[in-house]
């Protein structure tokens, strides 16, 4: 018997007191490969389809691997080949797809139809940013089509000749040199934006300059001979100019932590993203909704603390609660036994369908302090990744972490992390409709799991008003997150007013809300990410009422069919359950939210 079987027959009391404890001139010429077809790489789309379920699976599957394939091949970021290349690999779809004829389809091949157009569509356009963008930078980084010129006529298998390598190299010295002068001496200006984002090209620069390198640099001796010295000043350029670019332009003094600046992207680029995204609201009325979720949150916040003793000082309740943490080296516990707990309770309701195996395979690991910074929390899917203090850590450090992590804020998490949050839906996409990853959203798997923390809070999850206070506390984020990412993006909001509103209204320790600001907005996250969490969810819970509570569906019926559907924009989830009939030109219509007033 495994210890996931023993642990489902052991009482909840048990569980729960156990959780107590706690881009340049060419540089030689040899044989290479022929330029690119982009229309070679398009197969006739009758060749790919196949009868049952959607006939478009293989298809999709087909766009999905090929491209991958490109963006390994073609790996040069902002590369003029790789623009090329994948312009004319989307264009080619586009021109493609009509010939999956869409009224012979059926249901799921016409989601599969319209999602594929809007997947297409959406890349070309990332492409036409990323375009612009390079162009913004180029004034800032006039050395860097040379840079990725090395790499691409290495993919093209175009060897080296030596001598001329060198003589490339020193003119990107040279180049540096000269814009690290203009930048110093005030005649090379910048926004703060731009100079951060060409600040963090540079040194993706430098790594791809290593990388080209190291590829050639000891397997042939002239190359090595030739290139190495004015490859090392190459590098040892490029890291000054990176810091100059940064210190002069971005505002950063060494020895203080990097500024939060990120990069907003307006309101015409948020108004098409959530087209995409198939969300038929404005930022406007987003932020509108996410204001009224906050109000429920204050308002419920209010009577777990006057059950608590506390009157209506929430604040005060709250404080009260992040002391009730686990003791040093204790949080590994306290999670393993709040897992066994959530799964338990899901299961002894018949709310969804939990295979074994992903009930055997869940695994957990600890965030490493420097994780710990962008990452005050917890991290999930097939593993389960922890943030609680080491000893390496600072003594206010250490604090702050422990009562970010406390038991009632853990209780509110862990289930949204594992089962049946995130690894569940992981574990069922890769066996339900898989070819649907092509158009993953985190309206579907964020939202998903935050529909799990309101349907739970709906069916007396938490047991007391510690308990509420940490659901809470998570829920009023997620609110707030819209907020402070909207305005950021709109112009309304400066990070520092984003970690202010977290601190002031929804009562983050100060490390834990400048580190989750500035994940929001380093750039490793989309512009409406932190958005899909409540409005996904919001998305699955009106699907929920729809269904279910009018007594169309069992909870396990529908829960099951979502997962089974994959990743996809909720309203084409919406589309697949209720068996409706989708046009060619669809136009996202569902105000999952109600209309506002």
């Amino acid at each position: 018997m495994t210890c996931f079987s023993s642990w489902s027959h052991t009482p909840l009391r048990r569980v729960l007191a156990l959780a107590l404890l706690a881009g340049a001139a060419p540089v030689g010429l040899a044989a290479q490969r022929a330029e690119p077809r982009p229309a070679d790489w398009v197969p006739p789309l009758a060749s790919l389809m196949t009868p049952g379920g959607s006939e478009l699976r293989d298809v999709v599957e087909r766009f999905t691997l090929d491209r991958s394939a490109l963006l390994r091949r073609f790996d040069v970021a902002n590369g003029r080949r790789r623009q090329a290349a994948l312009e004319g690999y989307y264009s080619v779809w586009d021109g493609r797809l009509p010939e999956a004829d869409f009224a012979r389809l059926g249901l799921q091949g016409r989601a599969d139809w319209i999602l594929l157009k809007n997947r297409i569509a959406r890349e070309r356009a990332l492409l036409a940013l990323d375009a612009k963008r390079t162009a913004e930078m180029s004034p800032l980084l006039p050395f860097a089509a040379a840079v990725r010129d090395l790499q691409e006529r290495r993919r093209q298998l175009e060897m080296p000749v030596p001598d001329s390598v060198a003589r490339t190299l020193a003119r990107i010295t040279t180049t540096i040199a000269d814009a690290k002068k203009a930048v110093e001496g005030g005649t090379s200006t910048g926004s703060r934006i731009v100079a951060h984002r060409a600040a963090n090209e540079a040194t993706a620069l430098r790594e791809l300059l290593k990388r080209w390198y190291e590829y050639h640099a000891g397997y042939d001796p002239m190359f090595t001979w030739w290139a190495k010295s004015p490859y090392e000043k190459a590098a040892e350029a490029l890291e000054g100019y990176t810091r100059t670019l940064r210190e002069k332009l971005g505002g950063w003094k060494q020895g203080e932590e990097e500024p939060i600046v990120g990069d907003p992207i307006g309101r015409e680029a948020l108004l098409a993203d959530l087209r995409f995204e198939m969300i038929p609201y404005t930022p406007e009325e987003l932020v509108r909704i996410a204001e009224r979720e906050f109000a429920w949150c204050e308002a419920e916040m209010k009577k777990a603390s006057r059950a608590m003793g506390f009157g209506d000082d929430w604040k005060a309740a709250l404080e009260k609660v992040k002391t009730l943490h686990a003791g040093p080296g204790k949080q590994p516990q306290v999670v393993r036994d709040l897992a066994f707990e959530a799964i338990e309770f899901v299961e002894q309701r018949n709310l969804v369908t939990i295979p074994p195996l992903a009930k055997e395979i869940w695994r957990m690991e600890m965030l490493s302090p420097e994780q710990q910074r962008v990452s005050p929390f917890f991290l999930g899917g097939e593993v389960i990744r922890v943030s609680f203090p080491t000893d390496a850590m600072l003594q206010d450090e250490k604090l702050m972490s422990m009562r970010g992590n406390n038991v009632h804020f853990s209780r509110a998490t862990v289930q949204h992390e594992l089962i049946p949050g995130h690894h569940l839906t992981g574990f069922m996409g890769n066996r339900s409709n898989p070819h649907r990853g092509a158009f993953s959203t985190p309206f579907w798997t964020e939202g998903w799991a935050l529909y799990w923390e309101m349907l739970l809070w709906d069916l007396d999850f938490p047991r007391s008003p510690e308990d509420r206070v940490g659901m809470l506390f998570w829920r009023s984020h997620r609110a707030a997150r819209i907020m402070f990412s909207l305005g950021f993006h709109l112009g309304t909001m400066t990070p520092q007013q984003a970690i202010d509103l977290l601190v002031d209204r929804v009562g983050h320790e100060r490390a834990n809300a400048t580190a989750e600001v500035r994940r929001s907005f380093n750039g490793s996250y989309s512009p409406l990410y932190q958005v899909a969490y409540m409005m996904g969810g919001l998305q699955f819970r009106a699907l929920h009422q729809e269904l279910v509570k009018s007594g169309r569906m069992t909870d396990k019926a529908f829960h099951d069919a979502v997962l089974a559907t994959n990743s996809m924009p909720v309203e084409m989830v919406r589309a697949a359950i209720t068996n409706q009939r989708l046009a060619q030109d669809h136009v996202p219509s569902w105000r999952f939210a109600g209309e506002l007033r």
